[in-house]
């Protein structure tokens, strides 16, 4: 029965890392979630791509009475519909916003984000690391609307809050299709991962961050784990991110002290110097050359390779490559064939030649 309440512990994980490959939160991670969930007074979480804080949440409104969030979880693994009702799970893609089961699967999430008038929900969204930021943010934004239309007019300019976990490196995407999210310094980890975990140090910690809308000074991170409150940032930041007063700001996105360029005028990496060549700061065996700006097909920098107009030419080009290289191929398979077949011939011939000499010799 305990191991029916923890189905992503009964799964084996996905792992074709082409498709969709599975890294479930540790319990550390999904207890702190829980615990900051409960703190901040939602009473419904809607789980998108998080198995394991769902069953999490389930569990302990299953153990404490006292504990009343709901929880609804939308994910691709289909095997989740063994262990779970269709009011609490709904087979789900995140890429394109599409539930499975159709209407009825529909109707089961407006009703979740609407219940209360969209009062006291959130949503905790981990999607995978390889997927774009724009189709994801595309889909966030459909789930955001079906929590509008349950919005009165009082409130319309509410926002849904929303926990994002992501890498730290993709926090310039993120917020160019949200502005209003900021990143906490908290590290999320996975049982099934080699390198996201916590505790590292320098470059092998995990660089897994949450994204949110939440005011950063109501999030508390524990303690206990190395976290401090900065009252200059009004925001909880981990120990080794160290106030700039130059920036006015804890600076570091990775875990590590940076340091301020008064060139660049920011905090950068410890491991970057000032190029005098780029105008910037960079990593100390980089290219100066850096990548080509503009058209990567004719070279101007007036426009990208997605409008550049001899794209035909040079999908025609292509083309005419790949084809000379089927021909080759195709050659080298029907001489490699040829040869395998000669051989073959001699070898019969040199069989009757043996069987008619051994007659000969017999008679």
């Amino acid at each position: 029965m305990a191991q029916l309440q923890r189905p992503s512990q009964l799964l084996h994980p996905l792992e074709n890392k082409k498709t969709n490959a599975q890294y479930l939160f540790a319990d550390r991670t999904c207890h702190f979630l829980v615990h900051l969930l409960s703190t901040l007074g939602f009473r419904r979480v809607l789980c998108v791509g998080t198995p394991r804080l769902h069953e999490l949440i389930r569990l302990t409104a299953a153990d404490d009475k006292k504990y009343d969030i709901k929880s609804l979880l939308l994910d691709i693994d289909s095997r989740y519909s063994q262990f779970y009702m269709e009011d609490s799970f709904c087979h789900y893609n995140m890429f394109n916003h599409h539930f499975f089961d159709g209407k009825a699967a529909l109707d089961v999430c407006r009703a979740f984000l609407q219940e209360d008038e969209g009062d006291g929900v959130i949503m905790v969204t981990d999607p995978p690391f390889g997927g774009l930021v724009e189709p994801l943010a595309i889909t966030f934004k459909k789930l955001i609307a079906i929590w509008k239309e349950g919005q009165s007019q009082d409130n319309s300019h509410k926002e849904l809050p929303i926990f994002w976990i992501f890498p730290y490196f993709f926090e310039s995407r993120i917020c160019q299709f949200f502005p209003s999210f900021a990143m906490l310094d908290y590290q999320v980890d996975y049982d099934n991962h080699a390198l996201y975990k916590h505790g590292k140090t320098g470059r092998k910690q995990s660089p897994v961050r949450i994204f949110t809308n939440i005011p950063l000074h109501k999030v508390i991170l524990p303690t206990e784990e190395g976290y401090r409150f900065c009252p200059l940032c009004q925001r909880y930041v981990s120990l080794e991110n160290q106030h700039c007063e130059h920036c006015n700001s804890c600076t570091s996105k990775d875990g590590r002290k940076w340091k301020h360029c008064f060139l660049c005028r920011k905090c950068v990496k410890p491991s970057w110097i000032h190029c005098s060549i780029c105008g910037h700061c960079a990593v100390a065996d980089h290219s100066c050359a850096g990548p080509r700006a503009g058209c990567f097909i004719c070279g101007n920098s007036d426009h990208k390779r997605s409008t550049c107009p001899n794209t035909c030419l040079s999908r025609g080009a292509n083309k005419a490559v790949r084809k000379q290289k089927q021909r080759k191929s195709n050659k080298m398979k029907m001489e490699a064939t040829k040869g395998q077949s000669m051989n073959q011939t001699s070898v019969i011939r040199r069989k009757k030649r043996r069987e008619r000499v051994h007659q000969y010799l017999c008679s």
